[in-house]
């Protein structure tokens, strides 16, 4: 009996165990906002959101933001690492949302939400993970500023809810998808030539790379220069061949573009 009880129990932790690793939190809800209120644009290399579909479903957005509220420091840091980065992520782009409906529809831009003393990624007014954090706390310190991730591409994951910025994913992020969904939002970014592209023997590229181009030369998949991390990537930046081995053998002049901080509300 004390052998079958010892296996029952062995069993079960190790079915916990696999439920945990594969649902450590439950993004459905903002994963049926962002389907609901975010429209792909070129195939899904831009994205629009409809601040007002929003705000008409902000009970529901304010129940996600309950959730995410209450986890714990100790239940997140017993998560596999691709669901903390997930839960980071979500947290980051529903709260923005959250940030720029505090003005709706009143604003042209998400800057229009700072002063003259703070910006609006400044602003303390997120209560996660047993603090009030900031958007910034939330980027900087919790992703960036962790040794836990070391992952650039959250750059095209995050969103500043501007024109400019990466497209915002009409999904949530979620552990077991984590991997796929920065993919392809990098392959995304990369491939708009509005933002990113190839010019008279020179790159020309968002000024995302210019802000956090130590982030993309820190190793990632042993890539130790912006350059090489871009070369990764030759086939979403159209790159030839003969431009790949030009580049290859002589770093490329970069021209880092304006960014452009209009909202990214759907008309």
């Amino acid at each position: 009996m004390k052998h079958w009880l010892i296996l029952l129990f062995t069993l079960l932790g190790l079915q916990s165990a696999a439920v945990n690793a594969t649902n450590a939190f439950d993004h459905s809800a903002w994963d049926a906002l962002l389907n609901q209120h975010v429209y792909l644009l070129r195939d899904g290399q831009a994205s629009q959101v409809d601040y007002q579909g929003f705000a008409d479903n902000q009970p529901k957005l304010a129940a996600y933001l309950q959730q995410l509220s209450q986890v714990s420091v100790l239940e997140f840091d017993s998560w596999p690492k691709p669901d903390q980065l997930a839960f980071l992520i979500n947290a980051y782009n529903a709260w923005t949302v959250d940030l720029i409906l505090q003005k709706w529809p009143d604003l042209e831009s998400i800057k229009d939400l700072g002063s003259l003393f703070r910006s609006p990624w400044g602003k303390a007014f997120i209560p996660l993970l047993g603090e009030t954090r900031s958007l910034d706390d939330i980027e900087h310190k919790l992703i960036r500023g962790s040794d836990r991730y070391q992952d650039p591409r959250i750059h095209f994951a995050v969103n500043c809810a501007s024109v400019g910025c990466p497209a915002l994913a009409n999904r949530a992020y979620q552990g077991d998808n984590l991997e796929a969904l920065l993919e392809s939002q990098t392959r995304l970014f990369l491939a708009d030539r509005s933002r990113n592209r190839f010019n008279n023997d020179h790159l020309e590229i968002s000024s995302i790379f210019k802000w956090y181009r130590k982030d993309f030369e820190k190793g990632w998949r042993g890539y130790f220069s912006l350059p090489d991390f871009l070369l990764h990537y030759a086939a979403d930046l159209s790159l030839s061949t003969d431009v790949m081995k030009t580049l290859q053998a002589k770093p490329p002049d970069i021209e880092f573009l304006d960014y452009n901080w209009a909202l990214n509300a759907k008309p």
